[in-house]
Order: C-alpha cells, then sequence, then structure tokens
C-alpha cells in the first residue's frame, strides 16, 4: 500500500487559508477577513491588488496536490 488511510485522507482535508492568500499577496490575513465581509458591513476594505492571480495559483497549487494524491491512490 502506498499511503495509508490516514496520511490520504489527512490529504485530501487539508485546506488553504487566509493565511496562504494573504502570504501570496504580501498583506495582512486581517485584510483579506474584511474583504470578504459584507460589502455594507462597516469594516468591509476592497480587496488587495492582485488578489485574482494569487488566488489562481494557489487553486493550481491545491488542484495538482489533489491530483498526486489521486494518482498515488489509483
Amino acid at each position: 500500500m502506498a499511503m495509508d488511510f490516514k496520511a490520504a485522507t489527512d490529504a485530501l482535508f487539508a485546506r488553504t487559508g487566509v493565511e496562504e492568500l494573504a502570504g501570496e499577496l504580501g498583506c495582512s490575513p486581517q485584510s483579506i477577513k474584511q474583504a470578504r465581509m459584507a460589502g455594507d458591513g462597516t469594516g468591509h476594505r476592497s480587496p488587495p491588488p492582485g488578489w485574482e492571480a494569487a488566488t489562481a495559483r494557489l487553486a493550481r497549487q491545491k488542484a495538482a496536490q489533489l491530483q498526486k494524491l489521486a494518482d498515488k491512490l489509483a
């Protein structure tokens, strides 16, 4: 067996959080949280510049990790 159940499910359930996106953008996690708030909220801020490209990079990384996991289990 190449991978046990716990290792496989740990990899499957791994999350990407505000910290990772903030790191990609060079801003604080709080900035990400505020940008995610409803637009009519008093704490709402605009998303940081470059959020689209940074989000796409993280999504591609996550997709590649999940593809590797699927390949190991197939």
